[in-house]
């Protein structure tokens, strides 16, 4: 195949994508789920097999390979974004749901499946290890496709509970991948026999590992490029990727978790100072987006639709959702904030246990499973793969409502994004930019800036007008249109209640000086014209 068709096609792909997304966004779909199924759209069975019979196919191998190092940018990101004030008062919480809640979501639902699936004759020579391999690989949850749908709607969450969730999303993957590799390595080895001590004793490894590496290396990066003057400043960002890269590898060599430590080293470079930190996090944002489409894609590619309509896959597929949703989420989390009852009330906990959303993790721990040559590997993809649908589908669409019928439901803090002028502050700086329309009221006192009455603290340091752009005195003249960027202590709304507020205040004023006037003009005419003869 040429590369230029391969390119047509894959540019296609990604508009599609992108499209999907813009529509989703508007009816609040999760992103996740049309990426999917533009993927699926494209691939065997859908209308992809327009172009050379089968579809668009990729290999087991070539989609492991995407999908780590799209997980592995994700994650870094994730820890790049992640600010340690938010979740410093939510720690032990998150840390608890990410690790033993994992753990006890994988069991209880790997041992439910088990007994089931015997009982119902289902999937005929599953061991419980093959049942605990499946529930390992759905073990993590994607807050990430939370997030996007409480924007869609406008809505927000009390108590902390955004902070937790994000801190859980972001270190629940290495113990997923934990557990895994660990599932894996037990149904492909010979012996019956499973020692239970040096497994615990891996795991707790891998993870200590993990964190030490990611924390010494991230240490180490911000160290380097403090010193470092690079002549080209579009190199920083590279840097930091290529530091993203070297974290996961040399982790891997030195049997640490690998995700863990690329997420840990994203929070330490994400939390300190170092040159062009703002483009750093613009370029993995965009980064980011680019490797979820990208995988999600992949994915979808992989999926065979017909097989999905198989009643030994959409069978399992509904008990296996059933017991996450209904039984092992909800155990874990009431398990896992037990301690921490007294800051979580039942509602918060209610809201926690729904908020067990599946994303493309699972699916890439099912990609593994193919890549490993595990028995039953197509099966445990479909059904994990179909899992993740349902959960998209059951609990992305209705968490708004169960938020508002919790009355855990708030609007979101968000800053209004500037549009007309290309600006951004450090995070080190308290102060915002602000971006203002002027407005009739605002000029009733004056048209020039040093007639506007400005809240203390704030300065107008720029002003467009049509095409054309002016740094003002006080003696500029406004006009009704005019944009103001301005940088204030204070937020947007209060800067306008300000300028109104004074603006009609002081044409009050001005109206009843003249109504004053007139009265005293009239009196006087009155007065005039008795006294005439």
């Amino acid at each position: 195949m040429q590369i230029e068709f391969v390119l047509l096609i894959l540019s296609l792909l990604f508009f599609v994508s992108i499209i999907a997304d813009k529509i989703g966004y508007r009816f609040g779909v999760p992103a996740l789920l049309l990426f999917l199924t533009v993927g699926m759209l494209f691939g065997s069975g859908g209308v992809g097999a327009l172009f050379g019979g089968d579809g668009i196919q990729i290999e087991t191998s070539t989609a492991q390979a995407l999908s780590t190092l799209a997980l592995c940018i994700i994650l870094f990101s994730g820890g790049l974004d992640t600010k340690l004030v938010d979740v410093k008062s939510v720690l032990w919480p998150g840390v608890t749901l990410a690790t033993l809640g994992v753990l006890l979501t994988c069991v209880i639902t790997g041992v439910i499946t088990y007994f089931i699936f015997g009982w119902l004759n289902a999937l005929a020579g599953i061991s419980i290890w093959m049942a605990l391999l499946m529930a390992a690989t759905l073990s993590s949850t994607d807050s990430a496709s939370v997030f996007s749908i409480m924007r869609t709607n406008s809505i927000g969450l009390k108590h902390g509970l955004r902070p937790l969730l994000e801190l859980e999303s972001g270190a629940n993957d290495p113990m997923a991948y934990v557990l895994t590799t660990t599932m894996i390595g037990i149904v492909l080895s010979q012996s019956q026999q499973v020692m239970v001590l040096p497994i615990i004793q891996t795991i707790v490894i891998q993870l200590v590992m993990g964190t030490v590496l990611g924390f010494v290396l991230g240490k180490g990066v911000v160290a380097l490029m403090r010193r470092v003057q690079l002549a080209n400043e579009s190199l920083y960002p590279i840097m930091v990727l290529t530091a993203c890269i070297f974290i996961f590898s040399i982790t891997y060599y030195l049997e640490g978790n690998t995700y863990l430590a690329v997420y840990v080293g994203g929070l330490i470079i994400g939390n300190s100072k170092f040159t062009r930190k703002r483009q750093t996090k613009a370029f993995f944002n965009g980064l980011t987006w680019l490797s979820q489409l990208a995988m999600f894609l992949m994915l979808g590619l992989m999926v065979h639709p017909s097989e999905l309509l198989q009643i030994n896959v959409w069978l399992p597929c509904l008990i296996i959702s059933l017991i996450m949703i209904l039984i092992s989420r909800p155990i874990s989390v009431l398990l896992c904030m037990w301690p921490f009852r007294s800051n979580y009330h039942t509602r918060d906990r209610i809201m926690l246990s729904w908020v067990g959303l599946k994303g493309a993790v699972p699916i890439v721990f099912a990609v593994m499973c193919k890549a490993q040559g595990v028995p039953h590997a197509d099966m445990i993809f479909n059904v994990v793969f179909l899992c993740t649908i349902v959960s998209l589908w059951t609990q992305g669409t209705t968490l708004s409502l169960l938020a508002a019928r919790l009355e855990l439901a708030t609007p979101p803090d968000e800053t209004k994004r500037l549009l007309h002028f290309d600006m951004d502050l450090p995070d080190e700086i308290q102060s915002t930019a602000h971006e203002l329309e002027v407005t009739e009221p605002m000029l009733a006192g004056g048209c020039t800036l040093r007639e506007m009455k400005l809240p203390p603290r704030t300065l107008i340091i720029m002003v467009r007008r049509g095409e054309d752009f002016f740094v003002p005195t006080g003696d500029s003249t406004l006009a009704v249109g005019d944009q103001l960027l301005a940088i204030s202590d204070h937020d947007a709304n209060a800067i306008y209640r300000q300028l109104t507020n004074e603006a009609e205040e002081e044409a009050q004023w001005r109206a009843g000086v003249k109504a004053r006037a007139r009265a005293r003009l009239t009196r006087l005419t009155q007065r005039f014209a008795k006294s005439k003869p």
